[in-house]
């Protein structure tokens, strides 16, 4: 008997040796022959901030919503309770539990219906994955259908084990699960019908979360909040049978709402989610730098202040720390659900007449090759017989001003007397290797210095950088798969002096209040012709934000211009920004030094017997030591600014030859200027009379050109009804050459010397008229016209 006990245990011994292997050959058999495809259906490309908060998912091709989803990315009670409910030996079986299967195969049959189906968390994987690949098979009530599928489904699941850790598996199940609708994953299912983060679930959600997958349709909370109910509590049950979660906590959860409606899919950041969906389409969860809390503040800012503008307009607002370059909001539009405002078309990219926003650039150029400092002569006056002669926004000249007054005022015609000094061409060279895209119709020209040029917000706030990291742009990056982009665009010390440049109070409207005390930014806007573009570019802290509002079809917005439209909202944008004051101090290479006008050398290098050389005296900054002197304009239409002479006894301008026993040196301002400046300091006043016994000397002072037929703000009339277009004539008196007429800074026609011509009469309003001849002389009255009642 012993000995035949002996020999049984040896016989099954043997066999169960024999069957182990070949079973596992097998396998290994048929999972080569029958690979099993975990990769599922097409995740749903999730952009996310920069605290991984849902700006916008974009659904698959079939309009699924399904998120990647892993372990460490749910909330650890939802992990309890599904484990506790679905699967408790789930860390422990291979994919198969044979107690769960025959616990379930005996249930069945005493009930004589199945009530217990014994699948464990990796077969329902397998299962849904299966689903996914193949779609769900013509369903039958045979036995050995449901048997062949059972099979399957274990196999599929011992392919899981075999090929992966528990966490990937459990990784599957957590993405494709069903959960209603059009939702799948626990991550999908938590934003839609919790409005929530996986992270975040209480115990009452993480149960409920838990048995939804069994029959999505019929505890789908929206539409059946009692059963969601119901089944979220047998999963309580559950956990307080088990003694996972104690009595008071089940209790408390039991006592929680279930939420019965669904919440919408997150747009925070409509236009730049969309923008990188379209870079990286293949990609499941792209990450951003964009702060969600300051997102919505900012799009909430531009909406409301958008209430206020015509229904057509709308805006954009870009906030970039320009110490890392990572794009920190992005508001594109100023809705975009907003179709008579066009909020579907992101105006950060699209491409504008940057109107004044690029001068600073100029400038700060021009500062690096020597041509200017922070207070040189720059002159506001109109360029005679120019290709290109544009006028002020104030329609008005004011003769010789700083560098520092000639941005601050964004006035037209000192930036172009600087850019044609520097060169359109390479001006427009430099900003492109900074990383500034542009559109031209031609070549780059003046125009450039007033907006002839199309450009877009982000371009230029890539400019923009250069002035708050020393003059080293770079281009704004809005997630991590962006690399960084540097490039030199101007020297630390000239964009330290654009900065203080632009940094001064900040102007209060009517009824809001000065802002000034609250802010400390550097600031410049722009508008572009037409005021079809209304710019507000600003710097505070380590942020450079940029500001545009205009319409996006390019159609005018008469009366919208940047200090009055943009500006305001660049102040809100700023206050909202945590950054606080900051000095910023000069690079060693900048110094302050004292300058005088009109030569604009340093008052301790104007040699005393150039009388006149430091009439005035400003403060200015200087970059590497250079103090050039004021640009005069071209040969032959200034004369040089210091003039030497013989003079005689009497003080009259003669020569050796005849009685000249004195040199005399004079520093003369730009004759340009002459109209503009005190009498004691013109020409007329300042220079030698000459010696009538010395005939034959060229004249040193030449009669000014002066107006002669329209007073200055004098009134003309005219009477409505007139058979006969009544005239004005024009003519100028003094003066060389050929003279150039403007009527509010549009030139009129060129007279040769003292001849007159007619200009039709303007409709009633205010007038500008202004004269300039050959050598710059220049002159300009003001008038106005009224209509006489009949």
């Amino acid at each position: 008997m012993f000995t035949e006990l002996i020999k049984s245990k040896f016989r099954i011994t043997g066999i169960l040796l024999f069957i182990l292997p070949a079973g596992g050959v097998c396998f290994i058999t048929f999972d080569h022959l029958f690979p099993f495809d975990t990769v599922g259906r097409p995740i749903s490309t999730v952009i996310v901030d920069r605290h991984q908060a849902p700006l916008r998912a974009f659904a698959d091709k079939n309009g699924v919503w399904r998120y990647p989803a892993r372990p460490d990315q749910v909330s650890r009670l939802y992990l309890q309770a599904l484990i506790t409910y679905e699967d408790r030996w789930f860390y422990y079986h291979p994919g198969i539990n044979p107690l769960a299967i025959c616990r379930a195969f005996f249930q069945n049959l005493s009930h004589s219906r199945i009530v217990s189906g014994g699948s464990t968390l990796t077969m329902q994987t397998a299962r849904i994955l299966d689903i996914s690949k193949h779609g769900n098979r013509p369903s039958t009530s045979g036995f050995f259908h449901r048997m062949g599928v059972k099979l399957r489904q274990m196999f599929r699941a011992l392919q899981l084990e075999y090929h992966l850790t528990k966490g990937e598996i459990l990784g599957l199940y957590l993405t494709h699960a069903p959960f209603g609708a059009n939702i799948e994953g626990i991550r999908a299912a938590c934003y839609t019908w919790l409005g929530k983060g996986a992270k975040e679930m209480t115990r009452a959600e993480a149960a409920l979360m838990a048995v939804l997958p069994q029959a999505p349709s019929r505890y789908r909370p929206d539409r059946h909040p009692g059963r969601a109910a119901k089944a979220r509590d047998k999963v309580l049950d559950r956990m307080a049978r088990f003694g996972v979660w104690t009595p008071d906590q089940i209790r408390a959860a039991q006592q929680e709402p279930v939420i019965s409606f669904r919440f919408p899919t997150s747009m925070t950041a409509p236009l730049a989610a969309r923008r990188l969906n379209a870079v990286y389409p293949d990609a499941e969860v792209i990450h951003t730098f964009i702060d969600e809390n300051l997102q919505m503040h900012m799009a909430e800012l531009l909406r409301a202040y958008m209430d206020r503008l015509p229904p057509k307009q709308s805006g954009a607002v870009l906030v970039v720390n320009h110490k890392t370059l990572e794009i920190e909001a992005y508001a594109g539009s100023a809705d975009f659900f907003n179709s008579s405002r066009l909020g579907h078309v992101d105006m950060i990219q699209a491409l504008r007449s940057p109107g004044s926003t690029l001068k600073p650039f100029i400038y700060g150029l021009c500062m690096d090759k020597g041509l200017i400092h922070s207070h040189s002569m720059l002159l506001d006056v109109p360029r005679y017989k120019k290709n290109y002669n544009p006028g002020n926004f104030t329609r008005g000249f004011s003769g010789p001003v700083t560098t520092t007054r000639a941005l601050q005022d964004s006035l037209n015609l000192p930036a172009v007397q600087v850019l044609d000094a520097y060169g359109p061409g390479r001006f427009h060279d430099r900003l492109c290797n900074a990383g500034a895209r542009f559109q031209f119709k031609g070549t780059p020209n003046l125009s450039m210095a007033l907006g002839g040029v199309g450009t877009s917000l982000e371009s230029l706030v890539t400019l923009y950088t250069a002035i708050g990291r020393g003059g080293i742009a770079g281009k704004p990056r809005l997630c991590p798969m962006e690399p960084v982009q540097e490039r030199y665009l101007m020297s630390p010390g000239a964009a330290f002096i654009i900065r203080d440049i632009l940094s001064r109070p900040f102007p209060g409207r009517q009824g809001v209040g000065r802002l000034s005390g609250a802010l400390s930014m550097a600031w410049k806007t722009g508008t572009s012709y037409g005021f079809r573009d209304a710019w507000a570019m600003g710097l505070k802290g380590d942020y450079t934000v940029g500001v545009w509002i205009g319409r996006p079809d390019g159609t005018p917005s008469p009366g919208q211009y940047g200090a009055i439209t943009a500006l305001p909202l660049l102040g809100q944008v700023m206050a909202g920004l945590a950054a606080g004051r900051e000095t910023v101090k000069p690079p060693e290479k900048v110094s302050k030094e004292t300058i005088c006008w009109p030569s604009g050398l340093a008052a301790s290098a104007i040699q005393s017997r150039a009388k006149g050389a430091c009439a005035k005296k400003f403060d200015a900054w200087i970059l590497d030591g250079q103090m050039p002197s004021t640009m005069t304009g071209e040969t032959g239409l200034t004369a040089p600014l210091v003039r030497t002479f013989w003079v005689n006894s009497r003080g009259m301008r003669a020569t050796p030859a005849c009685g000249g026993i004195e040199k005399k040196t004079l520093a003369l301002w730009p004759w340009q200027a002459e109209p503009f400046i005190p009498a004691l300091w013109r020409r007329a006043a300042v220079l030698p009379k000459d010696s009538p016994n010395c005939p034959g000397m060229t004249p040193l002072v030449l009669p000014g050109i002066r107006i002669v037929s329209v007073s200055d703000n004098s009134i003309l009339t005219c009477r409505p009804g007139q058979t006969r277009s009544p005239t004005i004539p024009l003519r100028a008196l003094g003066g060389r050459g050929e003279r150039q007429w403007f009527l509010n800074k549009k030139p009129l026609e060129n007279t040769d010397g003292s001849a007159r011509f007619f200009m039709p009469m303007p409709v009633p309003g205010r007038y500008h008229l202004a004269v300039v001849d050959e050598s710059g002389s220049f002159d300009q009255v003001c008038f106005s016209v009224i209509e006489l009642n009949p």
